[in-house]
């Protein structure tokens, strides 16, 4: 079992992370919610907390190994839990979950359907059966990535300024809004956005029109 992966991060492609060590390059599956951060930082170190699974193919006739990549072993913990509601298996859920965990964490725990069902694949009934089906599980979730993604002035956020990966990724979730407003699908935008943020010529300090000028070049 693979429970940790450390190398150099190589290429961001398809919703997988491909990850160099040694004379081996790991192909990482990784959630919506972390691609543009992971691709702000293509030619850098990276750690992941893995999730090592068999996947079906061929309708069960044979299997293949996967590994799905997180940034902290909470994260893991939160989407091992969000995979035992029915109907949600492990690539659907890598597609459901593009918005921060604490997010969706909070939004279980508020029982909020409507800002559920704003996730990809998540219907009323699925944002329903979420609900229901974690009632009780969330609460500690809440608490432990709510620490990591607090707003600014709380008492979590004391702790210091906001990082300038965090103002990046502020400037590409803003970005992906933008070019959805120009009538370019959600997908399609943070693909785009992804592509920006790992070319060389982005600036040390995008702001969101910026990464957008550069997108439509």
């Amino acid at each position: 079992m693979i429970t940790q992966l450390t190398g150099n991060l190589i290429a961001i492609d398809d919703g997988a992370a491909h990850v160099q060590v040694a004379e081996l390059t790991y192909e990482v599956l990784i959630p919506a919610a972390d691609s543009m951060s992971l691709a702000a930082r293509i030619g850098q170190p990276v750690k992941f907390h893995t999730l090592h699974y068999l996947e079906g193919q061929g309708q069960g006739s044979s299997f293949w190994p996967r590994l799905i990549g997180f940034q902290s072993a909470t994260d893991r913990a939160f989407f091992e839990l969000f995979t035992t509601v029915k109907g949600i298996g492990n690539r659907k859920a890598l597609r459901a979950l593009q918005l921060p965990f604490a997010q969706v964490a909070e939004a279980i725990a508020a029982r909020d359907h409507g800002m559920l069902q704003t996730l990809p694949e998540i219907g009323k009934r699925t944002a329903e059966t979420i609900c229901v089906e974690l009632k009780g599980k969330i609460d500690p979730f809440v608490r432990e990535l709510g620490v990591r993604t607090a707003a600014p002035g709380t008492k979590a956020a004391a702790r210091g300024p906001i990082s300038a990966e965090s103002k990046l990724m502020a400037a590409a979730r803003d970005a992906v809004e933008v070019l959805a407003q120009l009538g370019h699908s959600k997908p399609a935008a943070r693909d785009m956005i992804e592509r920006v943020l790992g070319r060389e010529d982005v600036p040390g300090d995008p702001t969101a029109e910026a990464l957008v000028e550069l997108a439509l070049r």
